[in-house]
């Protein structure tokens, strides 16, 4: 049964110019992102893949390691994309966003039986009247391989945002088999080690957040905290108004604006089981903004379904002992939303941790 509040779209509750947000979207004020007091900005890693790509840039390497173990996200310059295919996918998100609610709904996030899928327009899942609301609309869209795609989810108007999208992501998934192979020598491991464990045809699930202006942004999330369900993550943030954080040794912390031409990176929790947590997925979250709205792309590659996330045994020793027990890709995936909609982590959610498990056997 879909909840009511699933039709309710933010970009129509922003519209009313209402004075604060309902109360569906009003956190504890424990809870809320900012309470006044600005995040810290930090120096924050960039790398640039094609020196990467060089076997001998030790510089670049190093660079790369600091970013994983310190923060789990990084921006990329060097990637290959042109700034113009980069505007155009943006602009071309932001021209859907902006057509008659009519029009949009012609590729609601439902199935024909209209329960809630995640794919299409629409909001993220609802499943309870307690549930606090977060301030974004998103366009969800399975991309790669082609397979895949739904045509009634994908939008005809505007007519270029097809095009621009299977052009982005193939440059995409360029970026994210580079920083895959580069994150694999980063552990002293082979370069197609954690490839070939992604396979051919990884999955790519396209996510167009639209984050309209909020009356009172110190109340909402724009997105609530989360890990992503990937082994790599590419997005492109909006390049004029920011919002991204990430909880970086136990407080939050701005992720700057990107420059127009840069894209940003983070590892997922599909990664950290089958590093043993060497890499870990930094939970992030977007606050909401009074003075603009934001749009961002994210493209989350994970590993063909039929495969099992499980620590590589090159991980595992009588020092690091194997931290996550089996799981199936499509069922990880799967438990994702469930995770989502609850607040948690897919890792916690779905008891992947040996020591949650052992934890409970002593219990009993």
């Amino acid at each position: 049964m879909v909840h009511q509040a699933q039709g309710q779209m933010v970009q129509e509750v922003a519209a009313g110019s209402l004075p604060a947000p309902p109360s569906r979207y009003v956190l504890r004020e424990e809870d809320r992102p900012t309470g006044g007091v600005a995040a810290p900005v930090l120096a924050f890693p960039t790398v640039d893949l094609q020196r990467l790509a060089e076997p001998g840039d030790v510089e670049e390497a190093a660079k790369l390691r600091s970013a994983l173990e310190s923060w789990g996200l990084f921006a990329v310059t060097g990637h290959g994309m042109p700034e113009s295919l980069l505007a155009g996918v943006r602009d071309a998100g932001l021209e859907f966003f902006h057509l008659p609610p009519e029009e949009k709904l012609r590729h609601a996030n439902r199935t024909d039986d209209g329960e809630f899928q995640p794919e299409g327009y629409g909001i993220d899942r609802v499943d309870t009247d307690e549930q606090v609301l977060d301030w974004c609309d998103r366009l969800y869209l399975a991309v790669q391989p082609e397979e895949r795609r739904q045509a009634r989810f994908w939008p005809a108007r505007p007519p270029s945002l097809a095009g621009l999208l299977n052009e982005y992501a193939q440059g995409s998934e360029r970026v994210a088999r580079r920083v895959l192979a580069a994150m694999a020598a980063a552990l002293g491991l082979g370069e197609d080690f954690f490839l070939r464990r992604v396979g051919d045809k990884p999955p790519a699930d396209a996510r167009f957040t639209y984050y309209p202006p909020c009356p009172r942004p110190e109340l909402v999330h724009g997105l609530k905290p989360h890990t992503d369900n990937s082994v790599v993550t590419v997005l492109l943030l909006d390049p004029d108004v920011g919002g991204l954080q990430v909880l970086k040794d136990g407080r939050w912390v701005d992720v700057p604006v990107p420059g127009r031409g840069e894209l940003l990176v983070v590892v997922g929790e599909e990664m950290e089981i089958l590093s043993n947590a060497a890499l870990r997925a930094p939970t992030h979250r977007v606050v909401a903004s009074a003075g603009g709205e934001r749009m961002t792309l994210a493209l989350f590659f994970q590993p063909e379904p039929h495969r099992d996330l499980v620590p590589a045994e090159e991980l595992v020793g009588e020092g690091r002992p194997a931290r996550y027990k089996k799981l199936g890709a499509k069922a990880f995936g799967d438990g994702f939303w469930d995770a989502f909609a609850r607040g948690e982590r897919t890792i916690d959610f779905l008891k992947v941790k040996i020591e949650q498990e052992q934890q409970e056997l002593t219990a009993a």
